[in-house]
Parts: C-alpha cells; structure tokens; sequence
C-alpha cells in the first residue's frame, strides 16, 4: 500500500475507511477480552479505536470509555455502532491526531490496540504519553503486529518493535511499574483472497504500581 504525501493522515485514513461499509470484524480484539478478565471497570481510554469493537464491548462491561480516532470516518460508524448496542451514554468519541493532541484525563485502563501507521505515528512518544495517565493501580495495554503479513512487502517507515523495544521506549520510572504480561502470539488472519493464514502478534500489559509523575 502506498500513500500518497499531499494527503494528510486523517484523509488517508477516511480514505481507506471508504472502501468498504466496515474494515474490521466488529468484534473486539481477542487480547484486550482475555487481559481484562479480574480488572475493575472504572476509565478507560481506546487509542485508535477505529470502528469501535473494544470500545463498545468495554462499554457493555460497565467500563466509561473515551475512545479516539484520526478518521472521522470510523468514528462515525463507532457511534453508530454503540447506538445498536444501547452503550453509547458511555462512549466519549473524540477526534484526534494523537501526534497532535491527546485526550485529558486520567485511566484506570489505556488501551492501544495495533496502533500502527503508514503515515507519520510518533508511535513511541504517543505511548510515552498513555503510560503518563494511567492512574494508580491501572493499566496500560499494548497489543502490536509481530510482523508483516505474508501478502504485503515490508515497510520500511513503519516500525513493528518487541515487547521488549515498547517496553525500554516508554522510559518508565523504575519502580512505578509492574509487567504483567509480555509475549507473543499466533492467531489465524484471511489474507485478500479469503485463505486463512497464520499471523504473530504481540502483547504487552503493564500495572502502575505508584503515584509518581
């Protein structure tokens, strides 16, 4: 896929949410079901939230959610998507370019779901800042692509760290955090023609344990 430099980030990605009526499955990604068994639903904040599938099911799991998209686009279809499930009272959609500006507040969850992008993602200082509103005692969940998939060519802009790179590019105060989680893992992704293939991922799922700013 190439992109085309006189589009801002935002028009790619409307762009790209124009080709069809839904991108995404409408389900919520497997890692962010399965990590939040045992938490509390206080804050959350859904970075990327593209057509809203986390967000909402946070949302249906008593979770008040701020969730934030660089495409208008996806952000529509994510309201109207809560609206059908009777959740959108507690969804916050807001817009954002998230190397611009950044949703206020403090989390008792932040979760970046493959927050990647073929266009200008300040990735690691985006992520630098999730890990600052996290409150006490939350969350911070960060799911990426281990690797290309078999039908595309790399890419040489876009950057697909370990768990071990993400977690030494938050320069995290020694500490004030715990991992909870950091792994690799395979799941099974239809490639354009509808064949499955196999997929790496990978995971990294970290606890503020103290108050430090």
């Amino acid at each position: 896929m190439t992109t085309d430099s006189t589009r801002t980030d935002a028009e790619m990605w409307d762009d790209r949410y124009r080709e069809s009526d839904r991108i995404w499955s409408g389900n919520p990604n497997v890692i962010l079901v399965r990590e939040m068994e045992g938490l509390t639903p206080g804050r959350a904040l859904d970075l990327g939230c593209g057509e809203g599938a986390d967000a909402v099911w946070l949302a249906r799991f008593g979770w008040k959610v701020t969730a934030t998209d660089i495409s208008r686009v996806a952000l529509e279809r994510a309201a109207v998507h809560a609206a059908d499930a009777g959740v959108a009272d507690r969804i916050d959609w807001q817009w954002h370019d998230l190397g611009a500006s950044f949703p206020e507040g403090e989390y008792d969850l932040v979760s970046a779901q493959f927050l990647h992008s073929m266009g200008d993602l300040p990735r690691e200082r985006i992520l630098r800042q999730a890990a600052s509103v996290v409150a006490p005692g939350g969350v911070l969940l960060v799911v990426g692509h281990a690797g290309f998939p078999s039908w595309e060519h790399d890419h040489p802009d876009m950057e697909l760290p370990t768990t071990d790179e993400v977690l030494a590019s938050l320069e995290l105060p020694e500490g004030e955090w715990e991992v909870l989680l950091s792994e690799e893992h395979e799941r099974i992704q239809n490639d354009p023609e509808g064949n499955p293939t196999t997929r790496t991922d990978n995971a990294l799922k970290l606890r503020r344990v103290a108050a430090g700013r």
